[in-house]
């Protein structure tokens, strides 16, 4: 089975790598830097000039990109790799995106005769390394099912969540109440330090609450030794409740908290935390606290 995965940063470079531990795929990679493909390389890995050309005998195409403009411009602009599927190809894309987005790209390729899935994914650095992501899918059960097996190389959980653009759509969920909890966590404990709490006594038991999200215990130890050695970058997270804003504009729906995460998740890439882990977003508030 021919394989080509486009896109090697944090999550794709992971990704890829697992994806090797399967018997049967034969893997092309193509990213724009160089570091990430020499890596694969040397795993094993065969690397391609564009994406163009990684995709010429692939089975099956993999994408982990950053935003909407970049997938679009890597699918569908000038030497996109659309063009260069073979007929009845299937592109699986991974990249967080809104889901009229992946909708769009579904209609786009069904009409040079390509199958489309939507499959980003919950889980960041650690469980992507270690092959523990769930993928939330949309599209037709029988592609889900032929991917199944490549799904189970690079994640413990497979969700079928409906037809094309509802795994991006349950993606939109599970991010708002992602960003939402990191928020209300830190403001809590920023709270509880004021209140006479030793910052260790907060990151110790607040975490293991039967009221907090089970993430919090490994972002509680970053905000312990103040080390946001970017797990996933404030800045993908405020990209995030961007689309979140977008699609819930789409769908007339109000969203009054996750429009307020989105302003301060916003405050805090613009006070130099971009490329932190979005655990960061208790350094800002802890900041603005000190200036009060």
């Amino acid at each position: 089975m021919n394989v080509t995965f486009i896109g090697l940063g944090i999550m794709g470079s992971r990704m890829a790598r697992n994806l090797m531990r399967h018997d049967e795929v034969t893997l092309n990679v193509f990213n724009r830097s160089p570091e990430p493909v020499e890596k694969l390389v040397e795993a094993g890995a065969h690397a391609a000039n564009s994406a163009a050309d990684a995709v010429a005998e692939a089975d099956i195409v993999f994408t982990m990109l950053a935003e909407p403009s970049v997938v679009e411009q890597m699918a569908f602009g000038d030497a996109g790799f659309v063009a260069a599927m073979r007929k009845g190809a299937l592109w699986v894309d991974c990249s967080t995106v809104n889901p009229s987005f992946s909708r769009a790209m579904a209609a786009r390729v069904g009409e040079k005769g390509l199958r489309f899935v939507d499959a980003p994914v919950a889980g960041t650095k650690q469980p992507a390394e270690e092959a523990e992501l769930t993928f939330l899918v949309g599209g037709a059960s029988e592609d889900v099912e032929t991917l199944k097996p490549l799904f189970e190389c690079m994640g413990q959980k497979i969700v079928h969540a409906g037809e094309t653009g509802q795994g991006t759509a349950f993606k939109m969920l599970v991010n708002a109440q992602l960003a939402q909890s990191m928020l209300i966590y830190a403001e809590t404990a920023l709270l509880g330090e004021s209140l006479g709490f030793s910052k260790d006594f907060l990151m110790d038991t607040l975490p293991n609450l039967p009221v907090s999200a089970p993430f919090l215990a490994g972002k509680a130890e970053l905000i312990r030794r103040g080390d946001y050695a970017p797990q996933f970058p404030l800045e993908w997270m405020h990209k995030d409740l961007h689309l979140l804003d977008l699609t819930a504009y789409e769908q007339n729906q109000p969203l009054y908290l996750a429009t307020l995460a989105k302003s301060l998740y916003g405050s805090a890439k613009a006070a130099g935390h971009g490329r932190d882990d979005f655990a960061a977003i208790h350094a800002y508030l802890a900041s603005q606290s000190e200036g009060a």
